[in-house]
């Protein structure tokens, strides 16, 4: 396809300057948000193994009466009925006394009718992967995160646009090559574009549902004063299922949990139940949501049908999967293709491979623009002397990228060595995190991005190794334990480090070897490495 070439260098101008601006941001939700598809697994992973007696749903009555005898004032609450359904867990009611709260009280049946109340300490190592995909890790309040991630995803769709504009001319000769040659930047510019083509419509979709979900305030804000004249609330509230809920707040009885799964079975036999969620219980108001899944439709992570506490009537099926309206269906489509909530582990693990395919497709684009800017210099004066703001760009791209990398392997590594040991888990993953981040991006700039490259790589690597190291000293160390049926977690990390390793390898080489000009060229004092690799007289392209 021709195109013009001053309009193919426009938009190669747009690509590059959108990609810049926003890859690093991109990585971090990218790297996070491949882990979010398994953060249930690594919650697991992390948590020590309880000796537990199973328990059946025949007693979900009494301990949902035994524990509001106990603890009148808790009338919102949630009934797993999942693990108890697999036989797998004891029957347990969670909820939280404050909003956001990480470490929910639980309350539990004993054999003997008497109920155990305690507040958990979950590892919360779901919450900081969540937090940083949603936020790209930006401190503070979690609007301001999101709104920085919307951005960032608007100039995505931007870029991702121009980058096809770009593609077009070469497009059939150059499709699905990957030149692995001498050719450094020739290399990255195939790796880039590969990965980019392959996955064009997963990143499509990321990015513009990425624009809704991080932008969603401003839109609304926008949509009530143009749209609906500051009116937005009032029109929600009146086309809310809740509005038909009796508004009777006294006394009154609920039917048991079973009867709830008997009318939801019958309303959607393929309808899997994994909760309940009780609002206002032990009033005339209340009312039961019976969370689930249907792997037949596209959802949200989960959907759900209203109830009844009280007489079990159907209230509202508006997000129970194929129970749907057109308008329902269709934003839960939207929400299901971001989060690869449908179609199972093939689409899980696709979404998991595909997450860590755009990680690479940032960090590729960063390589390839630093490794253009030098090539062009060059044929208009030779040897580049490279510019401050250059090395500035390859030192903050190797240590927020390769930090993000360290600081989650490390945190999941050190969480089952913790576990048990210290009142607040979830915060020492947060300070593990971000102690580890932030190490990494000042020891990028300290040491350049030729040195750092490499040694991130290596702690990478490290610190991947240890989280299957860590499993395998639970076979002999009575403090850690392995965990059932989780071996995936290990193997997938173990995969990871010795992927770093050969990274970390290469990058040693390429210091060494490549050109005396480039950005990542070893400093001279450093060029007679131990490995015996002699640079190169001369650059070699």
């Amino acid at each position: 396809m021709a195109i013009r070439t001053d309009v193919v260098r426009l938009y190669r101008q747009v690509h590059t300057w959108t990609g810049i601006l926003t890859g690093l941001i991109l990585f971090v939700c990218f790297y996070a948000g491949a882990l979010t598809m398994f953060k249930e697994p690594l919650e697991r992973w992390i948590t020590p193994p309880a000796a537990v007696t199973p328990a059946t749903l025949d007693r979900a009555e009494d301990l949902v009466a035994a524990t509001r005898a106990l603890r009148p004032e808790v009338r919102d609450f949630t009934l797993a009925v999942e693990p108890a359904l697999a036989g797998e867990a004891p029957l347990r009611l969670t909820w939280t006394e404050e909003r956001f709260d990480p470490a929910p009280w639980a309350a539990t049946l004993a054999p003997d009718g008497s109920v155990t109340v305690e507040q958990l300490n979950p590892s919360g190592i779901g919450l900081l992967v969540d937090f940083l995909h949603r936020t790209a890790g930006v401190p503070g309040d979690l609007d301001i995160g999101t709104t920085v991630t919307g951005i960032a995803s608007a100039l995505y769709v931007v870029a991702l646009v121009s980058g096809v504009i770009i593609l077009l001319p070469s497009l059939v000769k150059d499709f699905l090559i990957l030149r692995v040659t001498r050719n450094v930047k020739r290399m990255w510019l195939d790796a880039h574009n590969l990965l980019g083509l392959i996955s064009l419509p997963f990143h499509l979709v990321i990015a513009l549902s990425a624009v809704v979900f991080g932008l969603h305030d401003h839109i609304y804000d926008t949509l009530d004063r143009v749209v609906y004249g500051g009116q937005m609330r009032a029109v929600a509230a009146a086309s809310s299922p809740f509005r038909t809920v009796s508004k009777d707040m006294g006394p009154a009885g609920m039917l048991p949990p079973k009867e709830f799964l008997t009318r939801v079975h019958s309303l959607a036999p393929g309808f899997r139940p994994v909760s309940l969620e009780y609002h206002d219980a032990g009033t005339g108001a209340a009312t039961v949501r019976v969370w689930g899944h249907d792997p037949r439709y596209l959802v949200r992570r989960e959907g759900f049908v209203l109830m009844g506490a009280v007489d079990g009537r159907i209230i509202d099926t508006e997000y129970m999967p194929g129970h749907q309206n057109g308008w329902s269906a269709t934003v839960s489509a939207f929400f299901a293709l971001h989060f690869g909530s449908f179609g199972g582990g093939i689409v899980r693990w696709s979404y998991f491979l595909l997450g860590l395919a755009g990680a690479a497709l940032f960090y590729t684009g960063n390589l390839l623009w630093i490794e253009s800017r030098r090539r062009t210099e060059r044929q208009a004066k030779g040897p580049v002397e490279q510019s401050r703001a250059t090395r500035l760009l390859a030192a903050g791209t190797v240590g927020v990228c390769l930090g993000c990398v360290i600081g989650l392997s490390l945190t999941i590594a050190a969480g089952k060595w913790l576990s048990g040991l210290v009142d607040d888990l979830h915060a020492w993953h947060w300070g593990i995190y971000y102690a580890t981040f932030l190490g990494a991006c000042a020891w990028a700039f300290l040491r350049g991005a030729s040195r750092a490259g490499a040694e991130l790589l290596w702690a990478s690597a490290a610190a991947s190794a240890a989280i299957p190291a860590t499993s395998l000293l639970g076979l002999v160390l009575p403090g850690l334990w392995l965990s059932d049926g989780l071996i995936g977690v290990d193997l997938v990390a173990l995969a990871g480090a010795l992927v770093f390793a050969a990274m970390a390898r290469s990058a040693e080489r390429r210091a060494l070897t490549g050109s005396r000009d480039s950005v990542w060229a070893a400093p001279v004092e450093h060029q007679g490495s131990a490995m015996g690799i002699q640079p190169l007289a001369h650059p070699a392209e």
